[in-house]
């Protein structure tokens, strides 16, 4: 009888079922079959023949080789930059767009602020590079009007981590916003009414009342975001890239990349992946069951 009615209610909303059949065949063609392929760190690849078993071989090769611990460090520091730096600041943008009075404004800030979202890396690459520019760009124009000589960020090893940061907060911000900004939307007019009447000021009310509406999307999305913790943006990194900041920025993906894709060694690719993706998995796990333990509320 439950299963029938849990039909019925299916067919009830056919039509957001069929909308929601482009995502799950995304998912499933691009996110869940590879993981068949995933049996290739296991076995030695061959271009003729069949593939010969060789176990936890390339898995020994990986944590042997010296390159990978600076992989796998340049990857940690640079995701963790990106969780704790940038994670709060979409939280404030949104209760900064709810304190807009002027509705036209505020509709007018949130397209701009989405704008970058949509536009690829190769795009917002090249606008940081003008704008970072030693001879051209604004940042060292102002740097030179205060009387300092010019640095050249995208080549300096200590400031490219922090280039990264911040062309992924441009990017990011307004985007994901939205979420939270969802949330505050869905805080009921009555509680504000209640908060006035009890004579409560306006930080009261952000902090009493719409605060406690954003702790669930907050958990969730943290919970995620450790899950990335190993995805520290290949798309990103290899447009910021050059010889001079490679030892600074050369994360696991673009190991990957430049291993299995430009050497062709397939293997020894897809077992430092299947690493990343098993850590991932554990992570989110992880975080989920204490933050239901500590707080009572995780990802699902």
């Amino acid at each position: 009888m439950k299963a029938y009615s849990k039909l019925n209610r299916i067919w009830a909303d056919k039509v957001l079922y069929l909308m929601l059949l482009p995502c799950l065949a995304y998912f499933v063609i691009f996110h869940v079959w590879p993981i068949i392929g995933m049996k290739l760190a296991f076995y030695e690849y061959r271009i003729l023949g069949d593939n010969v078993y060789v176990g936890l071989k390339y898995f020994r090769e990986l944590f042997s080789t010296p390159i990978f611990s600076n992989v796998l460090a340049n990857t940690l520091i640079i995701s963790a930059m990106k969780m704790f730096l940038i994670f709060p600041i979409p939280i404030l943008f949104a209760l900064m767009l709810n304190e807009f009075a002027n509705g036209k404004f505020r509709k007018a800030v949130q397209v701009v602020s989405y704008l970058p979202h949509f536009l690829s890396w190769v795009v917002i690459a090249g606008v940081w590079f003008e704008f970072l520019s030693p001879s051209t760009g604004a940042v060292n124009d102002l740097i030179k009007a205060l009387g300092f000589p010019p640095q050249d960020f995208l080549t300096d090893k200590g400031s490219i981590r922090w280039v990264l940061i911040a062309s992924e907060g441009w990017r990011s911000i307004g985007w994901d916003s939205i979420i939270f900004l969802a949330a505050i939307m869905g805080v009921s007019p009555s509680l504000y009414e209640a908060a006035y009447v009890d004579g409560a000021s306006r930080w009261h009310i952000v902090t009493r009342v719409v605060l406690p509406h954003l702790y669930v999307p907050m958990v969730t999305i943290f919970i995620l975001n450790v899950g990335f913790i190993m995805n520290a943006g290949l798309d990103q990194v290899l447009n910021f890239t050059n010889d001079s900041v490679n030892s600074q920025i050369d994360i696991i993906d673009t190991y990957v990349y430049r291993v299995g894709l430009i050497n062709g060694q397939y293997s020894f690719a897809t077992a430092a992946n299947l690493f990343k993706s098993l850590i991932g998995v554990v992570l989110v796990l992880s975080t989920h069951f204490i933050s239901k333990k500590l707080t009572s509320k995780g990802a699902w």
